[in-house]
């Protein structure tokens, strides 16, 4: 491995960055080769700092829960930044809008809204990462998505300089939300409207029906593509013949087609070629070339 050298950084930090750290251990697929560098920061100022001291050259990689990534098996070249236990406020900053960190699970803003009596926010039960992931691709679950409630954002920039930004210096699509590059989301202030507090009914039907309809407690990345314009991922690779269809210890899930699952054993190289074929054999039987809404990142081995 030719990792780009940060020892530089003075020692309070030089002595808190994790060396070769092997990235199966932070995905939900469970694969993925070492990252030269891992930083879990303490808070905000923290990670701040360390942006300010980090030689520019060095590339970023920002991770919460690893769902919804892919990281090939040759690992990552610079350096990866843990938010999730860092960036974990969740505040009610007004009678209906709510102060949120980038490191906060979605599904934690989910119960915490319904006991304040906020919503719609039940949907963010089913987005399986972080709040700062589901910022970064408009996450979405059950016809609800990010972005439809936030009212401004903050970041941080390449040189650990904070800025916030208000909805409409981003453009927001379907699984995607563009603004400045080399910034990233830490907190969003989000707007909702008043419910009857303290019923969970709808959370918990949504999770019933997800664990009946999607393949929890496997080793999968969520869905693995975005749906085309007035049809469905799942209906499609399913149509296609493709369920269950297995590639060494990878395979489409029998119980949804959109979710490619890890048996135990598959290398990231294994899961990028099963992506590969299923867009192939899709576009051959629909003419549709599926998307991938998971992010593939890293070298391969």
């Amino acid at each position: 491995m030719n990792a780009l050298r940060i020892d530089t950084l003075p020692a309070e930090f030089n002595t808190r960055i994790l060396r070769d750290v092997p990235m199966a251990r932070h995905t939900s697929w469970h694969v993925g080769g070492p990252a030269d560098y891992f930083f879990s920061p303490r808070d905000l100022m923290d990670l701040s700092a360390f942006l300010r001291q980090l030689p520019e050259q060095i590339p970023l990689l920002w991770i919460g829960l690893g769902s919804n990534l892919l990281v090939r098996d040759g690992g990552i070249r610079g350096a990866v930044i843990s938010t999730h236990g860092a960036l974990n406020i969740l505040e009610r900053s007004s009678a209906t809008r709510v102060n949120v960190g980038a490191g906060v699970p979605c599904a934690r803003l989910a119960k915490q809204c319904v006991k304040w009596g906020l919503g719609p926010a039940d949907f963010f039960a089913g987005i399986p990462g972080t709040v700062g992931g589901a910022l970064a691709m408009n996450a979405g679950a059950w016809g609800g998505e990010t972005w439809a409630h936030v009212i401004e954002v903050d970041v941080l920039d390449r040189r650990g300089a904070r800025h916030t930004r208000n909805r409409a210096e981003y453009e927001i699509g379907y699984r995607q939300a563009k603004g400045p590059t080399n910034e990233w989301f830490t907190a969003a202030r989000m707007e909702f409207e008043r419910r009857p507090p303290g019923n969970d009914t709808g959370i918990r039907q949504m999770l019933d029906r997800r664990k009946l309809t999607q393949p929890i407690g496997e080793w999968s990345c969520g869905s693995v593509f975005t749906n085309p314009q007035g049809d469905h991922a799942a209906r499609l690779i399913e149509s296609a013949g493709l369920k269950g269809y297995r590639l060494g210890c990878a395979s489409v899930s029998e119980k949804h087609a959109n979710f490619i699952i890890n048996h135990g054993s598959a290398r990231a190289a294994e899961l990028e070629a099963l992506i590969a074929h299923v867009q192939k054999t899709v576009l051959q039987h629909s003419q549709v070339m599926l998307q991938t809404e998971v992010r593939i990142v890293g070298e391969p081995a």
